[in-house]
């Protein structure tokens, strides 16, 4: 057993952990919002007004705290105005981005606020800037929000909803370098500062306007968008990174693959890392005073289709390897909570690096599920000054086996999760605590083999249990972090 440390200063309290940093993205995609979000009143799988109750009640119990919709790409060819009235008059459309179905708009924005309105969560919209027009977002912020008479607060009212939503988070376009208008940085940055004007701030609703950010490495864009916006228009720019194993024709199993093939899965995903850092060395340099976040709006594993699948529909299985890529991926965010202000996964429902499956009335809670609750109580606590150092290598791939954060409540509860990415070494750490007098601890893992996951006939296969691995003094906590496993560790 290899021995390392992990130092926490206490003391050293640096940055606030949003909670929307533990967010989830959910687009007309697939199974994502018919089947595996919302199933009409009249089905026979329990709902409250068409939304299944299971997924509700999962999503509530990981803190849900903001969720994106309606797209993705999806976004910039949703015209909002479909989706509302009664249904039998909804305009029916065909979804051109993902499997060419017909969108019946069945769910539309009263459907997607009430959603967020019994999970207790921030509703994120995504705006039309591709295809639609500066008076259709304008109209589409006054329907959600104005409480007055107006044309779109009385078409509202008609609509069934006397009183506004509050609706803080609004996307002004998404992908607009790519699906949403194959943009110029420049050309994208007028159109924002165009849109975003008309988008006013109603009955005390206060907008939180987000532009669109780089794809990946596309620090050019970065730097042109920060240097034609300012608090005053943006509080925020989006970026979106997936971790893809191998090329885009040929992205690997979900389920089977190599040890290598792991490896590389691990590598690619922390280059979040890199991402996170040098984006946020240019949004430096314009902004010093970090007054424009950085939004991960769009992140986690993409493979292949699982076979027998509509390939449109972008179904994936979620093993324990996608477990410990979600926990890489928080713990950085949570490390650079100074700058990345939130981050939603992509997808919460049956898409992609789901958290929830579902087929017909089951439903099953992924790895990456159990991961986003071992991690709820980041959310909102203080990040800690904390640093560990430990790699591991395979072949070509040299990283980190240990990724960890550390945060206090302010009751002075610590969470600290540590995840060991190592194949076959499993890990002694010692917790040395700074300024803080250790009394009690408790802790929980999640351990499986590496391609192990949970289906419909077998829901508990990758489960978090209660750990006894450790033992504490007043000021350390010593901890075995077996091969492949995620602890999170509960310290007062």
């Amino acid at each position: 057993m290899k021995q390392v440390n992990l130092y926490v200063n206490a003391a050293n309290r640096k940055s606030k952990i949003n909670k929307e940093i533990y967010g989830h993205f959910s687009e007309h995609l697939g199974r994502c919002i018919y089947d595996g979000i919302y199933v009409g009143e009249d089905s026979t799988i329990p709902n409250v007004k068409g939304m299944r109750k299971d997924v509700v009640d999962a999503l509530k119990e990981i803190k849900t705290p903001v969720l994106r919709w309606p797209g993705g790409c999806f976004a910039d060819e949703y015209h909002w105005k479909d989706g509302i009235g009664p249904k039998e008059d909804r305009k029916k459309m065909v979804n051109t981005n993902w499997g060419g179905v017909t969108e019946d708009n069945s769910f539309g924005t009263h459907e997607f606020l009430e959603l967020c309105e019994q999970i207790g969560c921030e509703p994120y919209i995504a705006g039309n800037l591709g295809s639609g027009t500066v008076q259709e977002l304008s109209e589409w912020v006054e329907y959600m929000t104005f409480d007055g008479i107006s044309p779109m607060a009385d078409l509202r009212k008609k609509n069934g909803r006397e009183k506004p939503w509050k609706v803080k988070y609004l996307g002004i376009g998404n992908e607009n370098w790519g699906c949403g208008g194959n943009m110029e940085p420049d050309y994208y940055a007028a159109e924002y500062r165009r849109y975003q004007q008309f988008c006013k701030n109603f009955s005390g609703n206060e907008l939180y306007k987000v532009a669109c950010g780089p794809n990946s490495d596309d620090y050019h864009w970065t730097d042109v968008l920060m240097s034609k916006i300012n608090k005053g228009i943006s509080k925020a720019i989006s970026l979106h990174y997936y971790t893809v194993p191998g090329e885009w024709s040929k992205k690997g199993s979900a389920t089977a693959f190599s040890k290598d093939e792991y490896f590389t899965t691990l590598q690619k995903a922390y280059k979040m890392e890199e991402l996170i850092v040098k984006h946020c060395e240019i949004m430096s340099k314009h902004d010093q005073e970090h007054e424009i976040g950085l939004i991960v709006d769009e992140w986690g594993n993409w493979f292949d289709v699982e076979p027998g699948t509509n390939p449109g529909f972008l179904y994936q299985q979620n093993t324990m390897r996608d477990a410990i890529t979600a926990s890489i991926n928080l713990n950085i965010f949570n490390q650079h909570s100074d700058r990345v202000v939130m981050a939603n996964i992509a997808q919460v429902v049956n898409v992609l690096q789901s958290v929830i499956l579902t087929e017909g009335d089951k439903m099953i809670k992924t790895p990456t599920f159990h991961i986003f609750r071992m991690y709820r109580d980041h959310q909102e606590a203080t990040l800690l000054d904390s640093y560990i150092d430990a790699t591991t290598t395979a072949e070509n791939a040299t990283i980190p086996a240990l990724s960890q954060s550390v945060s206090m409540k302010e009751d002075g509860s610590i969470l600290a999760t540590i995840s060991n990415c190592d194949l076959e070494q499993d890990y002694e750490v010692t917790i040395h605590l700074a300024a803080k007098c250790a009394k009690s601890c408790t802790a929980e893992i999640l351990q499986a083999e590496i391609d192990a996951y949970n289906s419909f006939d077998n829901a508990d296969v990758v489960e978090p249990k209660v750990y006894n691995g450790f033992s504490m003094k007043e000021d350390t906590i010593v901890v075995t972090v077996p091969a492949a496993s995620v602890i999170a560790l509960s310290i007062k």
